[in-house]
């Protein structure tokens, strides 16, 4: 960053003197829009800028270059613009390594450290890039010097010593590529298919990619509310955990509770499946089930013991799927499986997150959300709900890689069974 004398892009005669950076800009910049991005984002924040050299791939796959010269009015003007164009892969011509601190109180990052995204990111240490491990978004990145390496670290779990990068100085964010010649949900970012448009090409889609998914290297994680069990569609998603469409599951007390209360009852919050009328004493269901599970010690008990003997926690056990069900102040019991502290179940969370490459949120507001701020922008991730603010949320908070369905749960998973049961 420096202070030097440019010419006006209005005016070519005219000569001011201002704060300038020469930045650069490489890989899918055209074909993703990131160029025009970052020029608009340039003059959005006051700025102005100068294109001294572009190179555009010959075909489609071919990655692009661009050099710019980025002026501002002030130093801090100048900051705010590259901190902004940062987010889109732009990197000082002349880069540095990064600035590090030590962490002087426990769960606390010292002041003006860099925030982290979900998208691959890169540090320069001793003249090098290094890749940062355990990408997430919300996270501070802690540096081992000696081992040369980086992770993203969340604000609570930082400990005193470690040295943590401060600034955007000596780092590097690689934007996500979704190619659209593909013509697929996955090539565009933010796209939503509301209720009024239909939806059976996306569910193929997402079946297609959940079947790749089970037959690679893949891994996929269930986000799924009480709504699932509600609307009927128990069998549906036993049927998925069974044929191996489920590697991990996330969910609250809610889901198990009533899921089980359905095995031992036959309702959901006291309505039968069934007949869809409410129960004799059925408000009592889902607590003498919570209370039945508390008495056996666990759901793996109750499947081992025969009292529970169907359902999505039964294929849980049965397939030893992991699951994390995550507790709210609003429970009633909880189940014993339930993990009340949240700050350990996001940890929980977050190491079960490791691996995943495709991630189906069902009918789940809260945990849908506290889900796609654990996933890094590599992730595919579809959310699926009939009401629509729960889709733009997750896109408003950063998961911005989401495919959103609005519609209701039922009827999404019979078609999605459907097509994840034709062969080939």
């Amino acid at each position: 960053m420096t202070e030097s004398s440019v010419s006006s892009p209005n005016d070519s005669s005219q000569r001011i003197v201002g704060f300038v950076e020469h930045v650069e800009l490489s890989g899918h910049i055209i074909e993703s829009l990131i160029l025009p991005k970052v020029l608009d984002q340039i003059t959005a924040l006051g700025g102005s800028f100068a294109i001294d050299q572009v190179t555009i791939g010959q075909h489609r796959h071919d990655p692009s270059d661009a050099s710019l010269t980025v002026h501002a009015n002030s130093r801090e003007q100048l900051e705010e613009i590259l901190t902004a164009i940062g987010q889109h892969g732009a990197v000082p011509r002349d880069p540095q390594d990064c600035s590090l601190e030590p962490c002087d109180i426990a769960g606390t990052f010292p002041e003006g450290f860099y925030c982290s995204t979900n998208q691959r990111t890169d540090i320069r240490l001793n003249g090098q890039w290094i890749a940062v491990q355990q990408q997430e978004m919300d996270c501070g990145i802690v540096v081992d010097k000696i081992a040369g390496t980086a992770r993203c670290v969340p604000m609570s779990d930082v400990v005193v010593g470690e040295m943590v990068v401060i600034g955007r100085q000596g780092t590097r964010v690689h934007p996500e590529f979704h190619d659209t010649a593909t013509r697929d949900a996955f090539s565009f970012m933010n796209s939503t298919v509301s209720s009024e448009k239909p939806k059976h090409v996306t569910v193929r889609e997402i079946a297609a990619a959940m079947k790749a998914a089970r037959e690679g290297d893949g891994k996929i994680l269930i986000v799924a509310g009480p709504a699932v069990v509600h609307t009927g569609s128990r069998d549906h998603f036993s049927w998925m955990i069974k044929k191996g469409f489920v590697d991990v599951l996330f969910a609250g007390n809610a889901l198990a509770t009533h899921d089980i209360e359905q095995s031992f009852y036959g309702t959901s919050l006291g309505v039968s499946i069934h007949e869809g009328t409410a129960a004799e004493k059925g408000h009592e269901h889902h607590l003498r089930t919570i209370n039945r599970i508390r008495r056996l010690g666990s759901i793996q008990q109750a499947v081992e013991a025969g009292v529970l003997t169907d359902g999505i926690m039964y294929q849980c056990v049965q397939r030893d799927i992991p699951f994390l069900l995550a507790g709210s102040i609003r429970d009633d019991g909880p189940l014993p499986d339930v993990v009340t502290d949240a700050i350990d179940a996001q940890r929980q969370m977050r190491e079960q997150c490791r691996d995943v490459t495709f991630c189906l949120m069902i009918a789940t507001t809260l945990h849908s959300i506290a889900t796609g701020n654990l996933l890094p922008a590599c992730v595919k991730v579809v959310c699926v709900d009939i009401n629509p603010a729960t889709v733009t949320k997750l896109a408003d908070r950063g998961t911005f890689q989401t495919i959103g369905l609005v519609t209701d749960v039922e009827p999404f998973l019979s078609v999605l069974t459907d097509e994840l049961k034709v062969e080939g």
